[in-house]
């Protein structure tokens, strides 16, 4: 699903586009592997069998077979393969951080998923494909051709939003119509989007509904006991000591500014909750 023109790529899926270089798209779509991935192809019966081993390889830990295998499954059109390249590339697992390689890899997997026939196992990797390109095109990425691009990073999350329910497409759909950026400040929809993402678990939706809710904004009503539930959930789930260290602050903070009975009615709401996910 893209065409060519003589510098750049534009590929076109759902509507939308994202553009790539020639020569980057070229080399994505295996026209001559190289390197260690050419070296490594005559191993794989299949671009699916060199997935396998890749994963398994860099499970193990031997991240330099598992990017040779991975490349050559990614070449051969394995989408799983292109989106775990992606994360690699985006995460520096392994290799130096290429924001630029991962924000490739990423829109391959887009462009070349099928909405006529989508393969279910594939569909958690497009869903966070879509999101990843549209968090690149919100914020752009330093020294590259990829700008700011607050209303496509919008179409990106709002098709993740509603055709994946992507809890973190609509995170990211709320903070911006929160903030304002990319569309007209909207706290009502804001607070919508981030309902949704934190009633399935994404935690920074759970900690910053929480706060939203502990005093009010922009006319939203202060609703102390469902905040102290949100920020109790957010601050259970936080694992990562420096990411997520703000939302760990934030929960003591309105622990400790909260009364015994707003302490009481979040222990209600948050027992009416976990046993509506059972």
């Amino acid at each position: 699903m893209f065409t060519r023109t003589s510098r750049f790529v534009a590929l076109t899926m759902f509507g939308l586009a994202v553009v790539l270089p020639g020569a980057s798209i070229s080399a994505l779509e295996g026209a001559g592997v190289s390197g260690a991935a050419a070296d490594k192809a005559p191993l794989y019966k299949t671009p699916r069998a060199a997935l396998q081993a890749g994963l398994e390889e860099f499970r193990s830990g031997d991240a330099t077979s598992a990017l040779a295998a991975l490349t050559y499954a990614a070449a051969g059109g394995e989408s799983l393969a292109q989106w775990k390249l992606a994360k690699i590339y985006a995460n520096g697992e392994g290799v130096a951080r290429d924001d630029l390689k991962a924000y490739e890899y990423f829109s391959q997997v887009v462009a070349e998923f099928d909405e006529e026939s989508p393969n279910r196992r594939d569909q958690v990797a497009v869903s966070s494909a879509i999101v990843a390109v549209g968090v690149y095109n919100l914020t752009g990425i330093a020294n590259s051709r990829v700008r700011p691009d607050p209303a496509r990073a919008m179409q990106m999350f709002q098709y993740a939003a509603t055709r994946f329910g992507d809890p973190s497409a609509q995170y990211n759909l709320a903070r911006m119509h929160l903030d304002g950026v990319g569309v007209g400040k909207d706290t009502r929809q804001g607070l919508r989007w981030l309902y949704l993402a934190a009633q399935k678990g994404h935690l920074q939706a759970q900690a910053l509904l929480g706060q939203i809710l502990l005093t009010g904004q922009d006319g939203a009503p202060a609703q102390p006991g469902r905040a102290l539930m949100w920020l109790t959930l957010a601050r259970e789930a936080a694992t990562d000591a420096k990411k997520d260290q703000w939302i760990v602050d934030l929960y003591d903070r309105a622990m400790a500014g909260a009364n015994e009975e707003d302490r009481q009615v979040a222990l209600v709401y948050l027992e009416e909750h976990l046993k509506g996910r059972n």
